[in-house]
């Protein structure tokens, strides 16, 4: 298995203890633990997600037109790949299709980036996974510049709104080369959002970070809250914070949490379908070849080029 490590683990467990000391924990720590890599893979296959997976399972025929300039020679890079299994059947088509298929899923998390390079190893793909936080515009570049283009570039599961999306998408258009494509999807704003985000698994999915530490549920309450990014109309943010109701004297490197202390945790956007468009279009200057939603409109994918 070949995996380049360019975010080490060394890198994330001191950030991790700064975002303790910080009260604020940075997006790539919530795919670091194991305990996270559970919760992580629990709710990406729970329920609650049916219409996402059911969105990459059918793009490969939707998006074929947008795919069809594509030589012999078929570079895909993911970012946050996760463990692969959104990116499967684009994959699988441009293998089937008779292309040469070259796969790099980028990742922060070791145990998850290990997932997707022995699933598509396993299924006769060569395959080089690369550790890195896509959070950062040098990894990006690094990350984009694993193979020639043309190449197709995918990133899924709402992995923009874990960002700064305003920020995100200009420094992800900048990795695009002519001939380039860029397949991400986004998931609608709705009335039920703040319902959506409090589901079991994703409640486990917060606090897993925290379980790896030794805090528990029952040390204090997860709270969630939900403004609207006044920057351009559209942009919702919901944020997630842990409340401790208890003093919590050593977690993590002598830090120690008060009684009453709050922490943050990982946010994420969701977007009316006009936010989206304007984020790809006007914020990034990217072309929109193709949109595609969901069976229940909970999530929108767009094919974009320069």
């Amino acid at each position: 298995m070949k995996i380049e490590v360019v975010l080490t683990e060394s890198e994330i467990a001191q950030e991790f203890t700064e975002g303790l000391e910080a009260r604020d924990l940075p997006e790539k720590c919530f795919y670091w633990s194991p305990q996270s890599v559970d919760a992580w893979l629990a709710l990406a296959r729970d329920p609650l997600f049916d219409g996402l997976r059911q969105l990459w399972a059918t793009l490969p025929e939707a998006v074929k037109p947008s795919l069809e300039h594509f030589g012999q020679a078929a570079p895909v890079v993911s970012f946050g790949a996760g463990d692969g299994s959104k990116d499967r059947p684009l994959l699988d088509f441009l293998r089937g299709s008779g292309r040469d298929l070259e796969y790099f899923p980028v990742d922060a998390s070791q145990s998850l980036l290990e997932l997707a390079c022995a699933a598509a190893e396993d299924a006769d793909m060569e395959t080089s996974g690369i550790k890195a936080d896509i959070s950062s515009p040098v990894h990006l570049v690094f990350a984009s510049d694993a193979a020639e283009s043309p190449k197709l570039f995918l990133m899924s599961g709402n992995s923009l709104g874990g960002f700064d999306p305003l920020e995100q998408i200009r420094h992800l258009a900048s990795c695009l080369q002519e001939g380039d494509r860029l397949i991400l999807d986004a998931e609608m704003h709705g009335a039920d959002t703040i319902a959506r985000y409090q589901h079991p698994a994703l409640q486990r999915f917060a606090l897993a970070p925290l379980a790896g530490v030794g805090i528990c549920r029952e040390d204090g309450e997860l709270r969630f809250e939900q403004k609207l990014d006044e920057r351009h109309q559209g942009l919702f943010q919901t944020r997630r914070h842990f409340r401790a109701e208890r003093d919590l004297p050593s977690v993590a490197s002598g830090v120690a949490i008060a009684r009453g202390e709050r922490i943050a945790m990982n946010f994420q956007y969701t977007y009316t379908p006009e936010a989206f468009r304007w984020l790809l279009s006007e914020r990034a200057g990217l072309k929109i070849l193709q949109e595609i939603s969901s069976s229940d409109g909970r999530f929108r994918a767009a094919v974009c080029a320069r």
